[in-house]
């Protein structure tokens, strides 16, 4: 078994799309507008109407499925953009250069939840640099530095 997608109900497309895939650099690969009885049966909803845009981190890996619910809408819940809510509440992104991410992310105006932080113990030798912040919709996505354990790390 392995992870196929991970996926995020956005409310404006257009406006994800400039945070994942203009932001953060994930390329779309693949878009498709749900109508029918099939995805009514799947989601349990009446006269149900998305755009799906599929899209991937620039390293590849596990595909955001990000879904559009034109009817009936979704309604935003801001208890599920907290850290200790139950359930499903953060995707994590392995990056290369976290301060540098961060700096650029800060200027385009992205609401961060934490600066950097160090975790205090390393995991097989490996030592982890990590944030939090929210997308467009409120969705937590951690971003995160791994490097060897002898190497130095930026204190945060």
């Amino acid at each position: 078994m392995r992870v196929n997608h991970v996926n995020i109900v956005v409310r404006e497309m257009q406006r994800s799309l400039a945070f994942y895939v203009g932001l953060l650099g994930f390329r779309v690969t693949f878009e498709a507008e749900l109508v029918g009885e099939w995805i009514e049966t799947v989601t349990g909803l009446p006269n149900v109407s998305a755009r799906c845009v599929f899209c991937q981190p620039p390293g590849g890996g596990t595909r955001f499925e990000l879904l559009e619910y034109r009817t009936p809408p979704g309604v935003l819940m801001p208890e599920d953009s907290i850290a200790n809510t139950l359930g499903l509440r953060h995707v994590a992104l392995e990056v290369d250069d976290l301060d540098a991410l961060c700096t650029r992310l800060v200027s385009a105006g992205v609401e961060f939840v934490s600066p950097p932080a160090l975790v205090p113990f390393p995991v097989a030798g490996v030592r982890k640099r990590l944030c939090y912040l929210r997308d467009p919709d409120g969705a937590l996505v951690e971003i995160a530095e791994y490097v060897p354990e002898s190497s130095p790390v930026p204190s945060s």
